[in-house]
């Protein structure tokens, strides 16, 4: 009798090492360690971008450099940069609230299963 609970239970732990890899495959897919490096490659092109049309600007208004770029080109530029931002981080938020509602789903799904299971278990008579 307790080699069959140890190995239940061992079976159950195999069982949950592999969803745990499936799930972490899954977020790695989804956003992990890859999609960090890339948000971080992307916040700092954008950084630059804004402030390098900052400094142009800045250059022919403090210094009077004639630079090539019509004078409110980098407002215009500045906001349409920010905006992408905006629109990029919403999109992102998007898609981890889109993974977080299928992990709730698929435990609620697994609950349910489980309560089922349960029901059907105390409907047996007592071995």
């Amino acid at each position: 009798m307790a080699d069959t609970d140890t190995d239940a239970l061992v079976e159950e732990l195999e069982h949950f090492r592999n969803e745990r890899e499936k799930i972490k495959n899954i977020v790695g897919q989804i956003g992990g360690t890859g999609s960090v490096r890339r948000e971080k490659i992307t916040t700092i092109v954008f950084i630059v971008a804004i402030l390098l049309v900052f400094m142009l600007d800045a250059a022919r208004h403090l210094l009077g450099i004639d630079v090539p770029l019509p004078p409110l080109f980098s407002i215009g530029v500045g906001i349409l940069l920010v905006s992408l931002k905006i629109i990029w981080m919403m999109q992102r938020q998007a898609k981890v609230e889109h993974f977080q509602f299928w992990i709730l789903n698929s435990i609620e799904f697994r609950l349910n299963e489980i309560s089922k299971q349960l029901r059907e278990l105390k409907k047996r008579p007592p071995a």
